[in-house]
């Protein structure tokens, strides 16, 4: 009885010819024409509706380019991923164990679209109630509405914040494939850098949308300059470590506990791009040398190790 004076409206829309060509006025109108008619199709599970509406909700944030709303949604849903891959042992479930593990990582989410967001929802709507009822957080209320006097107000969209450890992986990633940079180069091969070279590195991030120019700004302030920042990310090229230490490595003037010692010192710039005198104190460094380096070397070798530190670090920066 409802539906019958729309029929000619709901055979038209039911072709999918009809979608092919659109105008925005036209959907809206037959969208307050149709949308509240009810339906011979019924979805009892609720856990898909509100997977539904979650999709839903990042598809319109990133149409309207909505960042922060596009971030929280992606969150959830690799939340809800990550549950489900601990629920492999249904046979629905692991079906899908391919797509979960992509939706959980960061990388499908790079340069997520609208119908992969719509497959991602098809194919998993019906695997949402298998998630643990102890992953679901239930909120009981009890309390009167009371309507007050409407109020029009204006709502900012807050700019979101910047997850630093995905900011970080991300950006490792993006540089470990662009290693044939010329900036790059320079500062892992432990070469004195220039201001025109920090400006490339930067642009270089930006350009790759890693981040914005505020978030390079207070990596760069966190780790005493942007070189150091990204020579924590890629380390130093392990040829350069060890010409910075070269004379150290001289079995014939050193014994082999002193070159081993050096060779804990280029395997940490080689992993982490710059190491601080005071891990010379610590371990691994202290099981080769419980008392510290002076217990192998002559004070002068040691001031000679850390002055080496110091200059591999201040390479990093602009002279």
């Amino acid at each position: 009885v409802l539906v019958r004076p729309h029929r000619k409206q709901v055979e038209e829309w039911s072709s999918a010819g009809r979608w092919q060509k659109l105008d925005p006025r036209e959907v809206g109108d037959v969208a307050a024409a149709l949308g509240g008619l009810p339906s011979s199709e019924r979805d009892t599970d609720e856990t898909a509706k509100r997977f539904d509406l979650l999709i839903l909700t990042r598809q319109l944030a990133q149409l309207e380019n909505d960042r922060s709303a596009a971030e929280r949604v992606r969150e959830k849903v690799q939340e809800i991923a990550v549950a489900l891959l601990g629920a492999t042992a249904i046979p629905s479930v692991a079906e899908q164990q391919v797509l979960l593990e992509e939706i959980a990582g960061d990388d499908w989410w790079i340069d997520v679209t609208l119908p992969m967001l719509e497959l991602a929802r098809l194919r998993l709507r019906a695997l949402v109630r298998f998630v643990p009822t102890s992953k679901r957080v239930v909120v009981y209320t009890d309390f009167e509405d009371e309507l007050g006097t409407a109020i029009d107000v204006d709502l900012v969209r807050p700019t979101p914040g910047t997850d630093w450890a995905r900011f970080r992986q991300k950006a490792t990633a993006y540089l470990r494939e662009h290693e044939d940079n010329v900036s790059l180069q320079r500062l892992r091969r432990n070469r004195q850098l220039t201001a025109l070279d920090l400006e490339s590195l930067e642009q270089m991030l930006i350009e790759a949308g890693i981040a914005q120019r505020g978030d390079i700004a207070r990596a760069a302030e966190e780790s005493n300059g942007l070189g150091l920042f990204i020579r924590s990310l890629v380390g130093l090229d392990r040829s350069a470590a060890t010409e910075a230490f070269g004379s150290y490595l001289d079995e014939v003037r050193f014994t082999i506990d002193q070159v081993r010692f050096i060779g804990l010192i280029i395997d940490e710039l080689t992993r982490n791009g710059l190491m601080e005198p005071s891990r010379l104190f610590e371990s691994p460094f202290t099981d080769r040398a419980p008392t510290g380096p002076s217990q192998l070397f002559s004070d002068d070798q040691v001031d000679d190790i850390v002055n080496i530190l110091g200059e591999v670090k201040q390479r990093a920066g602009v002279a």
